[in-house]
């Protein structure tokens, strides 16, 4: 091989490994700063692309579960409210019977009475003032509960329905009279008003349950869609601060043969003397 002063081979080569030393060094540096095995598009580019699909996934996820929890909290605040209206048609109950027997005058059916109609005003009170995030829980509208993945889609809907004497079927109902008729009338319209309300109840219980398994299941997807993500994204420490390790000394090992390719040249000039 010939030699000359044209250009270093062996330095150019040198300087290039160095360089390449240097930028693998820095890349590894990001990655223990940062504690993520892919910190831009160059780094894994297939992997990001993934990585970022299963975030999508979820950040959807958790919106829907933040759905279905709000979904739960309207059918509890509904189920709070149908407690108040049962031990309300309970007393109703107590003072109907009382009104049937025959030993209660008519004056003392009138004042029954009145405590009763206050009964069938409060219901309607709680129907129309009982209301969840702004809107009212007792309604003819279904609530639809949305779910997804940000890859497919789901619905759970309810039904809680109005709530009032009228769709009680309590509206008209009296307990005044001479005798115990009116009130035995009023007796048996309550106590399938609280049959209807104990099955609105279940029915609400039921999505309530259906919703808070919904919840379980989601979760479990984040949990799990969150452990692939980090295996993707995240860094091992032990291997990067490994490999850290190899850089460096390739680094100090790159600068001596850089150094020594260029002293090379200084041979040269002893040929001159």
């Amino acid at each position: 091989m010939p030699i000359g002063i044209l250009n270093n081979i062996p330095a150019l080569q040198a300087e290039s490994a160095l360089a390449t030393t240097q930028s693998n060094m820095n890349t590894t540096l990001q990655q223990l700063a940062t504690g993520m095995r892919i910190n831009s598009g160059s780094d894994d580019p297939a992997g990001l692309a993934i990585a970022n699909g299963l975030s999508a996934n979820i950040a959807a996820l958790n919106q829907s579960i933040q759905n279905a929890n709000d979904g739960v909290g309207s059918l509890q605040v509904a189920d709070g409210a149908l407690s108040q209206v049962t031990s309300l048609l309970n007393t109703a109950v107590t003072i109907a019977t009382e009104a049937s027997s025959g030993t209660v005058s008519s004056a003392q059916r009138d004042s029954l009475n009145s405590e009763y109609q206050q009964i069938l005003s409060e219901i309607n009170r709680i129907g129309t003032s009982t209301s969840y995030n702004g809107t009212s829980v007792f309604s003819a509208a279904t609530t639809s509960i949305f779910l997804t993945d940000a890859n497919s889609n789901s619905t759970i809907t309810s039904s809680v329905g109005v709530l009032s004497s009228t769709a009680l079927l309590l509206n008209g109902t009296a307990i005044s009279g001479t005798d115990g008729t009116t009130a035995q009338t009023a007796l048996t319209a309550i106590d399938a008003a609280i049959q209807t309300v104990a099955n609105d109840r279940g029915s609400i219980g039921a999505s309530v349950t259906r919703l808070q398994d919904a919840s379980a299941v989601m979760t479990t997807q984040v949990q799990n869609l969150t452990a692939a993500e980090n295996n993707i994204m995240a860094a091992d420490i032990p291997s990067t601060i490994s490999t850290l390790s190899s850089q460096s000394v390739l680094s100090q090992t790159g600068m001596a043969a850089l150094a020594q390719a260029n002293s090379q040249q200084e041979n040269i000039l002893k040929l001159l003397q």
